[in-house]
């Protein structure tokens, strides 16, 4: 690939990395600080309550995915992508400094609740900005591995969270935790989203949107009724996504909780099983990616889906009565092996859907309401089993879901050799995604 590339593909992904830190570490340290935010009581009630904030961000992703990414279709990708790390900095500070039930009553949970609204209207943008300019700036016959990056950043920003949860709990008493360290690392994100802010007000902007003929001129460029035009493909991108968000957010943010407060395991040691798994998938994104630039993108798909599908239930159960570390990294690896198939190329294939005038809002809005419905709630559905006593039907909720998403993937087209300058202008163009 070119230097310029490789240029845009780092400045994209390395402000994906800070937007994900800063919202993964929400779901990361919540444990340590739902006790701060509602009265002191019932641990997994406060937990749900806490839960049920950050599922209110992804709820505010609908909204997000149309305010950005009509920008990112009229403005620009990287007007998009500056805005959105704004707004996620602005959130990452309401955070850090949000008082305390102690000390204001109920008013902290409103300013964490604003907070996460802001970070959801961040992240709706974020996703497709970040996917449709990474795809954009790959050369032909390399979207895969180039867009592969988005969740290599991603799992990057979780990492970070991760590893900098397990350097406090090594270094710090549990009470400081509880108390005030857990604000730590939404003053780091939030420092960190400036300096990429900075960044991200000197890159370039994608080829294939600076030389498509009248980006400026279509008024309906970027709006709701230009996508009306593309249901099929919104479809496509809504039902494709259901069973990859809920399993990705069942692997990575809720398994950490899984493992201790299911499979007994001490916070630390479940802390460091999803910090080694989460470091192993990262680098399978860029290999898996590579993989559907040559043999496609729907055999990826499939085979997540067929795995997800039939593994879910028995690793979860085998999850739970997994004992020590080496056991649960062995069957985490597994299940986010599995989930490569979706993650890694993922991105390219919903912007590979949509014509350039269109496509940020097209991959942000119905990939943000399928997160909003499936990836959002999926930990508080889980906890919501667990309350109940049914911890096991969530393994089947899991399960359905992936199961939707196979029948998709086996109706659907292959989008690898799509030419995106040429999408809804000739004969490369998928009109029509769904096999008849």
């Amino acid at each position: 690939m070119e230097r310029e590339q490789w240029k845009k593909i780092w400045v994209g992904s390395a402000g994906n990395m800070v937007e994900w830190f800063d919202w993964f570490v929400y779901a990361s340290f919540a444990v340590y600080f739902a006790d701060s935010f509602f009265p002191k009581g019932n641990d997994t009630a406060n937990l749900m309550n806490t839960m049920g904030i950050f599922a209110v961000g992804f709820f505010m992703r609908p909204v997000g995915g149309w305010l950005l990414g009509r920008v990112g279709d009229r403005r620009g990708r990287k007007a998009a992508l500056t805005l959105t790390v704004s707004l996620m900095s602005a959130s990452a500070i309401l955070i850090a400094v949000a008082p305390t039930y102690a000390v204001a009553g109920y008013g902290g949970v409103a300013v964490l609740l604003i907070a996460r609204m802001l970070q959801g209207l961040s992240v709706g943008g974020e996703y497709a900005a970040s996917a449709t300019y990474l795809t954009e700036a790959s050369a032909p016959g390399r979207r895969g591995f180039a867009s592969s990056f988005q969740y290599v950043s991603m799992t990057a920003g979780q990492l970070l969270g991760l590893g900098l949860l397990i350097a406090l709990q090594r270094t710090m008493s549990e009470a400081a935790l509880h108390s005030w360290a857990w604000r730590i690392p939404f003053v780091l994100g939030a420092l960190g989203a400036g300096i990429i802010f900075y960044l991200r007000r000197s890159m370039l902007e994608t080829e294939v949107y600076a030389e498509d003929e009248g980006a400026h001129a279509d008024p309906e460029r970027g709006t709701l009724k230009a996508l009306l035009a593309h249901k099929r493909e919104a479809f496509l991108v809504i039902a494709l996504t259901m069973g990859g968000t809920v399993a990705y957010y069942t692997y990575t943010t809720y398994l950490t909780k899984y493992l201790s407060g299911s499979a007994g395991m001490s916070k630390p040691t479940a802390s460091l099983v999803s910090f080694c798994a989460l470091f192993l998938f990262m680098c399978l994104q860029p290999l898996a990616g590579r993989l559907s630039d040559r043999i496609g993108r729907r055999p990826l798909l499939i085979t997540f889906a067929v795995g997800s599908t039939f593994l879910t239930v028995p690793v979860m159960l085998l999850l739970r009565h997994a004992g020590s570390f080496w056991p649960a990294l062995g069957l985490s690896l597994l299940a986010l092996v599995v989930v490569t198939g979706y993650t890694s190329i993922n991105a390219c294939v919903k912007a590979e859907l949509f014509p350039t005038g269109i496509r940020a809002l097209g991959v942000a809005l119905p990939y943000a309401i399928a997160n909003a419905l499936f990836g959002g709630t999926a930990e508080y559905v889980a906890l919501w089993f667990k309350n109940g006593g049914i911890e096991s039907g969530y393994y089947w909720y899991v399960t359905g879901c992936a199961a939707v998403s196979l029948i998709v993937y086996l109706t659907m087209r292959e989008t690898r050799t799509i030419d995106l300058g040429r999408v809804g202008k000739g004969s490369a163009a998928p009109d029509k995604v769904l096999a008849s």
